[in-house]
């Protein structure tokens, strides 16, 4: 899970049988993560990253963009619950870009964006279109749209923004 602040995903998937690593830059959520689900960690060096771990669970703490090959060697899936819409769309390519370069050539990624008005509100998250992700990812990747959901009626903080109109949706991308 790129970016994965603290997210109960992360739990989530391991309860369902996953080994998962995530990455995230911040150390104050890293620490949290781990503290406010009380969860012991051993702690270690990983090339430019702090590995935090516990069974079945791990997180590297650094930068994404520090990410190699060899750091992903046993990744088989990719979970982005909220990467690509937390960045600005300069960022964006640049991300793409970087996941493709370094993830195992047989490795999926299910993705969830959020699409709306893009004039109505300043992000995080921002609105990332069908067409983008297509862009930043038909190249390796068989994209699928699996699901469409309009979102706003759930998220009154997002109408309280200003928001019209917010879908969620959801994408596999297969390798080719």
């Amino acid at each position: 899970m790129p970016l994965c602040g603290k997210s109960g995903d992360m739990l989530w998937l391991r309860a369902q049988g996953h080994a998962v690593l995530g990455i995230e830059l911040s150390p104050i959520a890293v620490r949290d993560f781990y503290a406010e689900n009380n969860l012991e960690s051993r702690t270690s060096g990983q090339g430019r990253f702090e590995r935090w771990e516990t069974d079945g669970l791990a997180i590297l703490r650094g930068d994404f963009f520090d990410l190699a090959p060899p750091d992903l060697r046993d990744v088989a899936g990719v979970y982005d619950r909220a990467s690509l819409i937390a960045l600005p769309p300069p960022m964006r390519a640049h991300y793409a870009g970087h996941l493709r370069a370094i993830l195992p050539a047989a490795a999926a990624v299910l993705l969830v964006t959020m699409e709306y008005p893009q004039e109505q509100m300043t992000g995080p998250p921002f609105s990332v279109r069908e067409d983008e992700v297509r862009g930043f990812y038909e190249d390796r990747y068989a994209v699928t749209h699996l699901f469409t959901k309009d979102i706003l009626g759930e998220s009154p903080q997002f109408r309280e923004r200003g928001l019209s109109h917010l879908v969620e949706r959801v994408y596999h991308l297969a390798p080719r």
